[in-house]
């Protein structure tokens, strides 16, 4: 024995958003990753099977399959059963428009998780941004989802137009057999960058979950765009007690998109976040990269600026969500412009 101790590389790989493709039955005006059309020279089925192996390997636990939407890739199933077959727990977003029995049928045989569904609101909000009738076909998508034993959850991205109809969503929502809604913050990125206003009042946002949590028939919580540490923290993220403990981006999870490019989050949609391309390098040499997530692993609560540098909280979360900082905040990565701690402070 040489006396020396292998050093254990400090950051665990847990879990990774993967848009397989970019192409989908919609262009939506708020879409943060512009989808519609396919990007040039998208993974193969074969790349994307060694991504699979390289996630198992480096020991990720949860995948979310996104797009575009998942379903207009053909191989879609392929990748997810690369997935689930390896012990990753797997959860594919959807719109819901193309949902069929085929569709449920793959779901099964590959063992989904679960599904979520992006509905936005009431009918009249969600076809707005979208197409006339593609609430319908969500609504009949969850019921058959629900009916076939998969287990569903609604996600909704909250601008100027719906945040304040969450009351009435909720209502809806809360006669369907749904296991969790999950509620988040629109980033002005991609499409949405292009004149969608995305402000809210966080406050209201905050104060409805919190009093809404506890009664719903399913878990109520917020994304991690949306907080941080008022008086409601503890009851807001779905799970009791659960706090906002910083952006995980790099630090316990990555985004991969449709062509291998690898970020922390797959919602920092730019390309200074990229920190390599998986047809290049293998995963596990740009996630244990020294350099690699340096505006994360290099924190410090002396780069916090703003608001949020003379906050009591700032050294634990961290400064909030850096994809909604740096898009909703001119670039500034170490300040949140939507935190709602001083208004509902005041509340």
């Amino acid at each position: 024995m040489n006396g020396k101790t292998e050093q254990v590389f400090p950051y665990a790989l847990r879990s990774a958003v993967w848009e397989i493709t970019l192409k989908c039955c919609f262009r939506c005006a708020y879409c943060g990753s512009s989808g519609g059309t396919a990007r040039e020279n998208e993974l193969s089925t074969a790349e994307c099977l060694r991504v699979a192996a390289q996630l198992s390997e480096l020991g990720c636990r949860r995948v979310s399959m996104i797009g575009g939407e998942v379903f207009m890739r053909h191989d879609w199933d392929v990748i997810a059963d690369a997935l689930t077959s390896r012990g990753i727990k797997t959860c594919i977003i959807t719109n819901g428009f193309t949902m069929s029995e085929s569709i449920i049928s793959a779901l099964k045989s590959v063992n989904i998780e679960s599904v979520a569904v992006s509905v936005d609101g009431v009918e009249e909000v969600h076809d707005a941004f979208r197409q006339k009738g593609s609430y319908g076909r969500a609504m009949k998508a969850i019921d058959a989802l629900t009916g076939a034993g998969i287990p569903v959850s609604v996600i909704s991205a909250l601008r100027a137009d719906n945040a304040p109809r969450l009351g009435e969503f909720y209502e809806i929502l809360k006669g369907l057999p749904i296991f969790a809604w999950q509620i988040q913050a629109c980033s002005p990125m991609g499409n949405a960058a292009k004149g969608v206003d995305v402000r809210f009042d966080a406050g209201e946002v905050i104060r409805f979950v919190a009093r809404t949590a506890p009664e719903a028939p399913f878990a109520l919580g917020i994304a991690d765009n949306i907080g941080y540490y008022t008086p409601e923290e503890g009851v807001l993220r779905g799970r009791d007690g659960a706090y906002f403990e910083g952006c995980s981006a790099g630090l316990s999870s990555i985004g991969i998109d449709s062509v291998g490019n690898v970020r922390g989050c797959e919602s920092m949609y730019d390309e200074r976040f990229n920190e390599g391309n998986l047809r290049e390098k293998p995963l596990r040499q740009i996630w244990e990269d020294p350099e690699a997530f340096s505006y994360n692993r290099k924190f410090t609560p002396e780069m916090l600026t703003g608001k949020c540098a003379s906050c009591v909280y700032g050294c634990v979360c961290a400064g909030g969500c850096r994809s909604y900082n740096y898009f909703a905040g001119n670039g500034k990565l170490y300040e949140n412009p939507l935190c709602a701690r001083s208004v509902c402070r005041d509340k």
